[in-house]
């Protein structure tokens, strides 16, 4: 069995029957503009993307991430479709199948909540402890699922189909080739056994609230079936993966730089192996500052990247038009590239990851979201249990603005509407807020 273009590259919109007739804008970089436009980007503007509460100006957050992203995803998505232009509709243009992922690489954080992984880890440790068994014991186990291994790419998708301009009607009202490619992960979380970590777990792209949104995404692109829920990756989420991992690989390095955890002369030597058969810059020859020098290095490299990735991409049609590929298609270019790709990362998760500067706002960051989920927990169970609100509660309720919990019905849905306020802070606002909470004066 295998998919077709004709229906991955849908232009439909999810939520809207309206027909496309602007000439200027294709439906594809409609996405784009309305990704820009949305609060939720926006906000990303003071998310970590891997240093909390960084004081440093060149160091990159969410947002510049998800840019730099875009960028890189726009050149593979062109490259890779005029190496396969045979195959695509006569309809679709390389710039069309470009603007798909400049679009959906923009959105790829954008469920990401405060201080990043670190957010991440946070959240589902606090529903893992004990503390919590009380609420937990109140969910089906697919509900707890949901909580326990809080997901930001599941958030994106509910914020993207459900939260922003339409909420309940489509969100964004993205096209269905563009809500594909953002889609990683087309399945649902699996319930937990007991004792696993919260930091132990299957990546998924859908909470249960979302899951018949995801089913119909499915059924509109011919995505393959592989189980209950679960489809295959559309052909295109392997760029906007590629696209990711070129990014943060190279620019984490290049933050540990300028950060000084790590010294010009250990990176060089892995940004050249990548570089492979290319010439070095001409700016490693002359008297530049060690960021302009690995700027220039991480350019050339990104060319050549985006040139291996893409020659993967049109050598394995098969497998990806059945759904069949193994790995990413980083795997899939030479030793020389993903060896080199893999020591990059392992040089960042040694020096930088494990930094103490890190490891201590870190901690705090994870006390700071502790505090946010007790507090608009305790609002949720006494919602659902139609208690009335108490005064500190009456005044949480009015900071959560367009996310307020109002659900009696469901303890579950509630939860979520509590996580959709705390994940749309920024790292700033989710410290102050947790300051005011615990009688800290600003």
């Amino acid at each position: 069995m295998k998919m077709s273009w004709e229906k991955l590259l849908n232009p439909s919109r999810l939520g809207s029957r309206k027909v496309h007739d602007e000439s200027s804008r294709t439906p594809f970089h409609k996405d784009y503009d309305r990704i820009v436009f949305s609060g939720a980007f926006r906000r990303l503007n003071r998310k970590t993307q891997v240093h909390p509460l960084a004081q440093h100006d060149a160091v990159h957050t969410r947002l510049t991430h998800s840019l730099e992203v875009s960028c890189v995803g726009r050149s593979l998505g062109m490259l890779a479709a005029e190496k396969i232009i045979e195959q695509l509709p006569h309809w679709v243009s390389p710039a069309d199948v470009g603007a798909i992922i400049q679009a959906a690489c923009l959105a790829h954080d954008i469920g990401n909540p405060p201080f990043g992984h670190a957010g991440e880890y946070a959240i589902r440790d606090w529903f893992l402890q004990p503390a919590q068994a009380h609420l937990m014991a109140l969910l089906s186990p697919a509900q707890a699922a949901d909580l326990c291994q809080f997901e930001g790419n599941a958030h994106g998708l509910r914020i993207l189909t459900q939260l922003e301009y339409h909420p309940n009607e489509g969100g964004m009202r993205l096209t269905y080739a563009t809500l594909g490619a953002y889609l990683k992960y087309p399945w649902l979380s699996q319930p937990l056994s007991g004792g696993i970590a919260s930091h132990k777990r299957a990546k998924f792209g859908c909470y249960h609230t979302e899951k018949h949104l995801l089913a119909t995404t499915a059924e509109q692109l011919g995505l393959i079936a592989q189980g209950d829920y679960r489809w295959c990756r559309h052909p295109l989420a392997y760029l906007l993966e590629a696209a990711d991992d070129i990014c943060y690989t190279l620019i984490d390095l290049e933050d540990g730089l300028a950060l000084n955890m790590l010294r010009y002369e250990e990176i060089e030597p892995l940004f050249l192996q990548l570089l492979d058969d290319l010439p070095p810059p001409p700016e490693l020859k002359q008297d530049v500052s060690a960021l302009q020098k690995i700027a220039a290095l991480r350019g050339k490299v990104i060319e050549k990247l985006v040139m291996a990735v893409t020659d993967a991409f049109a050598q394995q049609q098969e497998a990806l038009l059945s759904g069949q590929l193994v790995g990413s298609l980083l795997n899939h270019c030479s030793a020389q590239l993903s060896d080199g790709i893999d020591a990059a990362k392992n040089l960042a998760r040694e020096r930088i990851f494990n930094h103490p500067q890190k490891a201590q706002l870190e901690l705090a960051a994870y006390a700071s979201l502790h505090t946010l989920l007790t507090a608009f927990a305790d609002m949720a169970a006494a919602r659902y249990k139609k208690q009335p609100f108490t005064f500190k509660q009456q005044r949480l309720q009015q900071l959560l603005g367009n996310h307020p919990i109002d659900t009696h019905e469901d303890l579950y849905l509630g939860l979520m509407q509590m996580l959709d306020f705390i994940a749309s802070l920024s790292d700033h606002h989710a410290l102050s807020l947790a300051q005011s909470l615990q009688g800290i004066q600003q």
